[in-house]
């Protein structure tokens, strides 16, 4: 679902006809994905004597969410989800370009920094150059990133 809302925004009714669900099912998810701080409201328009409101992911998060570090118990429930996401998404796999990589390891601080801005300059790419699905000579894509300072086990 926030997948469809990285660009452009869009209302419920375009999420749940792109998804094939429920207007009521989409509004429901978007409303809470917007309580949670991951999508902003675009816009509202007036619609049969309703409201419509247009939602769009922001990358890193909506800017008003409430400062401070989520729980770790929250950032593991997103991963969880990310990585049943990540499942459903290699079916769909075909050949082309590829990158897969996972480490644990030390290194400086430095050498740290630089590797998590450009992992974070890559997926902002990847955000901003987002077009609607199926738009002409455009390729269908995947990519995921968790990357974290761990506590030392010593």
């Amino acid at each position: 679902m926030v997948v469809l809302l990285v660009h452009p925004d869009r209302p419920a009714a375009e999420v749940a006809r792109e998804l094939d669900l429920t207007h009521a099912n989409a509004s429901y998810h978007l409303r809470v994905l917007h309580d949670a701080g991951e999508l902003v409201v675009e816009s509202e328009e007036k619609i049969r004597g309703g409201t419509a409101k247009r939602y769009r992911y922001v990358v890193g998060g909506n800017p008003e969410r409430p400062a401070g570090p989520p729980d770790v118990e929250d950032l593991i429930a997103w991963q969880v989800a990310t990585n049943a996401e990540v499942v459903r998404r290699l079916a769909q796999r075909v050949a082309g370009p590829t990158s897969s990589s996972d480490i644990e390891t030390w290194v400086t601080p430095e050498v740290w920094q630089r590797a998590v801005d450009s992992i974070r300059e890559a997926m902002i790419l990847l955000h901003e150059e987002a077009r609607p699905p199926r738009t002409e000579g455009t390729i269908h894509v995947s990519a995921s990133s968790q990357a974290f300072v761990m506590d030392d086990p010593s």
